[in-house]
């Protein structure tokens, strides 16, 4: 695993792909080969600007990952793509189309493309996608874009997994009640109106301006701007990239991204606590304890409460073999 590392920090594809492959094969909660992948990963990361690009379905996430990779390597910067796809809920499988939308940059070696499925998983995101990050980030690659399935109102968990948040509207998706309603408002670092050669586009920048303006923020807190751009022509995606600058500089600054990442870091290690828990209830021959909880439950003989805090103290001490 070390030679597997060593040989992904130097920049092979290959090797990337595999650690990749480990961490998202993994069972939830972790795994023997998932463990030693995050022990050997631990001392390399920290370095890499992770951006979350989010937005509903049909604003162009793609397109305009695309167009920021193009825009991102024209400055020298390596870039990693980290792509996220609905599963089907019916065939189980993805689509995994982003990459029909970045053939331009297959055969860049300054730039990894990587789709995964959210297998279900809701928020936007895949389970597994906060320990893909960790390898992104440890194989040394400058900036991490991470594309989140097309996501509806209530679905924003990348504010807790990006450095800088990008939302993504389109002109015709809705008006700024709209905007306010999906929750979009409290988690964008920076809002880019795409499209914006369309009619409306204008309107849609002094809608989102105006609900921004209504926020309580702190006076020293970050001001997110409201850009246009049209990602099939690259145009102003030299402005959003500029603006991620901008936006990493004050988190360093201000002190705010060894916040933003040690409340990231809290969130993973305790889902990965709380997932393994669960698995401990699942296993084959304990679920019995479980089920009898809940038959008394059922028979009001005990309280959920009560049941829940039975369980935790039968499955939170080892057994003495």
């Amino acid at each position: 695993m070390s030679d597997l590392v060593a040989r992904a920090r130097g920049g092979e594809p290959r090797a990337v792909a595999r650690l990749v492959s480990y961490v998202e094969n993994a069972p939830v909660g972790g795994g023997e080969r998932l463990r030693e992948v995050m022990a050997a990963l631990a001392p390399h990361g920290g370095h890499a600007h992770i951006v979350g690009l989010t937005g509903a379905p049909g604003v162009g996430k793609s397109t305009t990952t695309s167009a920021l990779v193009r825009e991102l390597r024209s400055a020298g910067r390596t870039v990693a793509v980290l792509a996220v796809d609905p599963s089907s809920p019916f065939s189980g499988g993805a689509l995994l189309g982003d990459r029909i939308r970045m053939t331009d940059h297959a055969t860049d070696p300054g730039v990894f493309i990587r789709s995964m499925a959210s297998r279900g998983h809701l928020g936007g995101l895949a389970w597994s996608a906060p320990q893909a990050l960790r390898v992104l980030d440890a194989a040394g690659f400058d900036v991490v874009l991470v594309e989140t399935v097309g996501v509806g109102q209530s679905e924003v968990e990348i504010a807790g997994l990006a450095d800088t948040t990008v939302v993504l509207v389109a002109p015709g998706m809705g008006d700024g009640i709209q905007a306010a309603k999906a929750g979009i408002l409290e988690i964008g670092d920076l809002y880019v109106v795409n499209k914006a050669d369309r009619d409306g586009a204008t309107k849609v920048q002094r809608d989102l301006r105006g609900m921004l303006r209504l926020a309580d923020r702190p006076a020293e807190s970050w001001a997110p701007p409201v850009l246009a751009a049209v990602a099939q022509s690259g145009k102003g995606m030299a402005e959003v990239v500029a603006a991620l600058d901008e936006h990493r500089d004050w988190l360093r600054s201000s002190g705010t991204l060894e916040a933003r990442r040690t409340r990231r870091a809290r969130a993973e290690v305790e889902a990965i606590a709380v997932e393994t828990l669960r698995a401990r209830w699942t296993t084959v021959g304990e679920m019995d304890d479980l089920d009898a909880l809940a038959a008394e439950v059922v028979k009001g003989e005990r309280d959920p409460y009560a049941a829940a805090d039975t369980l935790l103290a039968e499955k939170s001490v080892p057994d003495a073999e």
